[in-house]
């Protein structure tokens, strides 16, 4: 439960998609007082029935919130939100904390916590990594940029929904941590969809693979938490894939501003890009197997319903 000083922070949401909800459902179990809006009102009405309350646009969640949090999918969508006409930015008094779960452009995120600076407001980037189940068992890993200072006085709440938070740095770092997390995880999410395949077509049990490769040294997040729902067909997101590739894409370019060469990286969001031309793009980043598949015209053990 929130700490008697936590509740008497009034928090504002915005953004109720597949990591956004669960967050702000953590928020609304620990009796914190919460104030949401998203695009569309029919996907706030579960967390309104467990006492949220309804604002119509971001400006409206500002007026009445001491800290804000946006979680939306693509820049565009941040900057509309949080700098917008009637967003968050607009109607957030000074002394208030605004803190951006999305992952975004690390410039953007500079950006942002210019502007807010000239409202005496202090703003943080803070993408989070660890999926749906880590948004819904509260062990996401927060990757923080921005006023030290803010972070502690948000770091409670953060607590909530975050088992591991770390402050990085000025401005942007938050996202440029974000980048690292998701470049980690593109070539190994290619190598988890190669490798099963590859069992499945030798004949072995995938199952009983699984139990022998996710405690070796090929361990992995992905491998634990992914792997076994390719298995059973599930193919629901975790993390979208548009949102991966939108990602990758962030990641590419912010490679390429440094002067690297990224080319397993690259090869992955070709990938990717593959899986969401094949109608894939809104399901989960194991979806991948479907389309690695699809160039080996084999299929999977247990075929996905409507597949």
């Amino acid at each position: 439960m929130a700490e008697a000083g936590d509740r008497t922070r009034r928090i504002g949401f915005i953004g109720l998609g597949v990591m956004g909800a669960p967050i702000c459902g953590r928020l609304l179990d620990a009796g914190l007082p919460v104030t949401v809006s998203t695009r569309t009102r029919a996907r706030a009405e579960p967390l309104l029935a467990r006492g949220a309350v309804w604002a119509d646009d971001p400006q409206e969640v500002a007026r009445g919130s001491d800290v804000v949090f946006t979680m939306v999918g693509f820049p565009v969508e941040v900057r509309a939100v949080i700098l917008g006409e009637r967003g968050v930015l607009s109607g957030l008094d000074a002394g208030r904390i605004l803190v951006d779960l999305s992952t975004s452009e690390p410039a953007l995120a500079e950006e942002i916590a210019a502007r807010a600076a000239e409202r005496g407001v202090r703003a943080l980037d803070a993408p989070v990594s660890g999926g749906d189940v880590g948004a819904r068992e509260g062990r996401l890993s927060i990757m923080v940029g921005g006023d030290a200072s803010a972070l502690e006085e948000v770091r409670p709440i953060l607590e909530h929904f975050g088992s591991t938070i770390v402050h990085q740095g000025p401005p942007g770092s938050g996202q440029h941590t974000k980048m690292v997390n998701q470049i980690l995880i593109a070539s190994n999410m290619v190598g988890v969809c190669e490798a099963l395949l590859y069992g499945y077509r030798a004949g072995l049990d995938p199952e009983r693979v699984l139990r022998s490769v996710s405690s070796g040294a090929a361990a992995s997040w992905s491998l634990s938490n992914l792997a076994p729902r390719i298995l059973r067909g599930d193919f629901e997101p975790g993390f979208l894939v548009e949102h991966f590739v939108k990602d990758m894409a962030i990641a590419l370019s912010e490679a390429d501003r440094l002067g690297l060469a990224l080319p397993g990286l690259a090869l992955a969001r070709e990938l990717y890009r593959a899986v969401a031309a094949q109608g894939h793009a809104r399901r989960g980043t194991q979806a991948l197997a479907l389309a690695l598949a699809e160039l080996s015209r084999t299929g999977w053990p247990r075929a996905p319903a409507g597949e």
